[in-house]
Formats: structure tokens, C-alpha cells, sequence
């Protein structure tokens, strides 16, 4: 007789206000956690613990504890994006990416440096833990990037880069410098590491603005 497999229930959407509350705290403790501990650091009991929630709500909402850290993912996610929107939404010049670039490094040195990127940091850990958890990350870090393609592509269209650009190029430079910043200014307790990164990334960017003459050209055109 073939054995009987009994598979865990899938996690369900919460039906009410007070369920979708319940969710988004236990999402928002797991998050939190997840960000000083790390996702091995962080068991379910951890997150009940520091959430007030019970073994069976978890449950109800995350099928386990692979299901909570991809959710964290998305939530973290957003979290960056959140806090970076107004400029990430506005990068259409030189000054935009300047301001997106102080944005950045402010909220490093409003956190002391402490924690690095919360998408990075998941990144770092578990990219290599499954292929489901890898596409997420892979997920998280084009939609960041899609911003930036956005933006140097609407420069590229105005003339502000030569048509040879390549956005999604320049896009993913940028995003390396930034994580790679955003690692070294961890690990030293200083803004700078992220600053050469970033003014280095965005000078490269600079680098394909045509020149004076065939901007003018262009814009006869």
C-alpha cells in the first residue's frame, strides 16, 4: 500500500480587519528580527515571542517558516522602496540622482550605519539557501533596479545620455556600488565607503552625457 502523505494546510489570506492586523504584525515582527538576527538566527518561537501571537495564528498565515522568510522578503522590500520613493520615482536628471544618492547615504547615517541593506543583508544569507528564495531576492533587487532603467532611460530620451547608453546597465552598476557601499559603511561605522561608491557609480553614468555641441544639436533637432 502506497503511504498516505499528509501535506501541511496552505496558509490562508486573512478575511478580516483584525486578521489582516494579526498577519502584519506577526510579518512586521518576523521582519524586524530577521534584520538584527538574521533568518537563521530567527525561529517561529522567536517571532510568537516577540508578537504576542500564538503557535496556531502563525500557522494560520505562513505555511512555515520558508513561507514566513519569503514573505519577509517582500516585506523588506518595500520597506527600501518605501523609504527611498519620492526620489527613486523622480530620477530624471544628473540633480535627481544626486538627491536620490543624499537620500541614501542620510538614512545610513540616520542609522548610524547600523544593519546595512535589509534586502542585501536577506540576499547575503540565503541566496544560495533554495531557488524559490533566490528568485524572490532576484525579484526584489529588478524591482529597485526597474526605478533607476526608468529614470536613465527618460534621460536617455531627452538627450541627457547619448543613445548608446544602456540603462539597464548602468542601472545594475549602480545597484552594485550601492550594495557594495552599503556593506563596507556596515562593517566601518562610516558613510564614506558608501559615498565613494555611489559618487563613483553616478560619475560613470556621467560619463555617457553627450557633449556640449551635440546636446545642442540634438535639442535643434
Amino acid at each position: 500500500m502506497a503511504e498516505r502523505i499528509t501535506l501541511a494546510p496552505a496558509p490562508r489570506s486573512p478575511a478580516t480587519r483584525r486578521g489582516m492586523a494579526t498577519r502584519e504584525r506577526i510579518l512586521d515582527g518576523a521582519a524586524d528580527l530577521m534584520f538584527t538576527r538574521g533568518a537563521a538566527g530567527t525561529s517561529l518561537d522567536d517571532v510568537r515571542a516577540s508578537t504576542g501571537t500564538s503557535k496556531s495564528q502563525v500557522y494560520h498565515y505562513f505555511r512555515d517558516k520558508e513561507d514566513l522568510v519569503r514573505a519577509v522578503i517582500g516585506r523588506q522590500t518595500e520597506r527600501v522602496l518605501d523609504a527611498q520613493r519620492p526620489e527613486l520615482e523622480a530620477l530624471d536628471s544628473f540633480a535627481a540622482l544626486g538627491r536620490w544618492r543624499d537620500r541614501v547615504v542620510g538614512l545610513q547615517r540616520a542609522a548610524r550605519c547600523v544593519g546595512g541593506c535589509p534586502v542585501g543583508s536577506l540576499a547575503s544569507e540565503l541566496a544560495d539557501s533554495n531557488e524559490a528564495t533566490r528568485e524572490d531576492l532576484a525579484s526584489a533587487f529588478a524591482r529597485w533596479e526597474s526605478y533607476l532603467v526608468a529614470g536613465l532611460s527618460a534621460m536617455r530620451k531627452r538627450g541627457r545620455l547619448r543613445p548608446e547608453a544602456s540603462p539597464r546597465a548602468l542601472a545594475t552598476a549602480v545597484i552594485a556600488a550601492l550594495e557594495g557601499g552599503l556593506l563596507l559603511t556596515q562593517t566601518n561605522r562610516s558613510t564614506r565607503p558608501l559615498e565613494l561608491a555611489l559618487d563613483m557609480a553616478i560619475a560613470h553614468v556621467r560619463s555617457y552625457a553627450p557633449s556640449r555641441s551635440s546636446r545642442a544639436g540634438h535639442l535643434r533637432g
